[in-house]
């Protein structure tokens, strides 16, 4: 029989566990502390167990760890790390050092079904979601890398890598509750931003489960007619249906959202865009950040130019949106904004 992957085991169900094979209850916690708390993937290295109890183990489970198999360094610093997964699949994760604080990016499926034209990994096919122990780890191995390479705590996360975190809803959550709980990395949920390209019914649902994470939203353009173009998932998740979902999420959990903006060259970057933008932001309160484009393989996008993207902001400013400019980072190993797309030897057959 297949070795089941101990970590889909609750507390509650390790404690079970322990207790048909007659081990003491308190064993449960430390096999947990090990698996979350301290990020341990070897029954061996479990050093408070005894030696029958890691044997039985090793024998009736296995822990289906991530493993970091490739790093590139950005002339910036920042680092792009490819995650093979127990399958052989492949995910890339990030990580992104300011001088005051550590982000990781980090992903969600195995590839994207989304195809948002402006994005590298919307070019690949979805294989799969990943679950929430795979989301974990990766968070791990990036904080491990920041630790050793920066000699600097891992600060922030942003689920913004691969895929669409509100596809995998259940799995997503999953993963938050592992990284906040005091069992397991303990970090706050206030230093945690998931990242949606916009799926109205799932925005709603977050709001009902009342997280405490921050809520950001792809938005890219802010017509009907112009979100179409660059992002098919609008044709089912129309600008009405995010406004409302985005104000129940506002009322539900008292955080307003950040709308993530691409400046595109010559398609949203005009005055014009700039007052529909305006528009929007007044029916949705929400700050913005502009970011800068990174090319992509056979993109049919350019980078705006500076002085547009002076009077796009300022235009903006001028109506009394909060506005950000995001220089993008690590895109010389392409390890940028919409520019995951596994560029590595790792890379899983089918995703080619």
């Amino acid at each position: 029989m297949a070795k089941k992957d101990i970590r889909i085991l609750s507390l509650q169900q390790l404690t079970e566990l322990f207790e048909e094979i007659h081990e003491p209850a308190f064993r449960a916690k430390q096999v947990y502390d090990w698996l979350w708390a301290k990020g341990v993937v070897n029954f061996a290295q479990m050093s408070n167990l005894s030696k029958k109890l890691r044997d039985y183990l090793e024998e009736n489970f296995t822990i289906n760890a991530v493993q970091l198999h490739d790093l590139q360094v950005s002339s910036d610093r920042t680092i792009k790390c490819a995650m093979k997964l127990h399958d052989d699949f492949v995910v890339e994760s990030v990580l992104i050092p300011h001088q005051t604080r550590m982000t990781a990016c980090i992903s969600s499926q195995v590839g994207c079904s989304l195809t948002c034209k402006f994005c590298a990994t919307g070019k690949l096919k979805r294989m799969r979601n990943l679950n929430a122990d795979e989301i974990f780890d990766q968070v791990v191995l990036v904080k491990n890398t920041a630790l050793d390479r920066y000699k600097a705590p891992l600060t922030n996360i942003v689920y913004m890598g691969m895929g669409e975190p509100l596809l995998n809803y259940a799995e997503v959550l999953k993963s938050v509750e592992k990284i906040t709980s005091p069992s397991g990395l303990g970090m706050s949920p206030k230093r945690i931003t998931v990242s949606t390209a916009g799926v109205s019914k799932m925005i709603a649902k977050l709001g009902d489960d009342q997280v405490k994470f921050h809520l950001a939203l792809s938005l890219h353009a802010a017509t009907e007619e112009k979100r179409n173009q660059i992002m098919p998932i609008n044709e089912t998740n129309s600008l009405d249906s995010l406004a409302a979902s985005l104000n129940y999420f506002t009322q539900k959990t008292g955080t307003r959202p950040t709308f993530e903006y691409i400046a595109l060259k010559d398609f949203n970057d005009s005055l014009d865009d700039a007052r529909d933008l305006v528009k929007f932001c007044r029916r949705v309160k929400a700050k913005v950040n502009i970011i800068e484009y990174n090319s992509v393989d056979g993109g049919e996008f350019e980078q705006t130019t500076k002085a547009r993207l002076l009077d796009f902001t300022q235009y903006l400013e001028t109506n009394g949106i909060i506005c950000n400019v995001r220089h993008s980072r690590g895109k010389d190993i392409d390890a940028a904004c919409g520019q995951l797309a596994n560029k590595n030897q790792l890379i899983s057959p089918e995703l080619k």
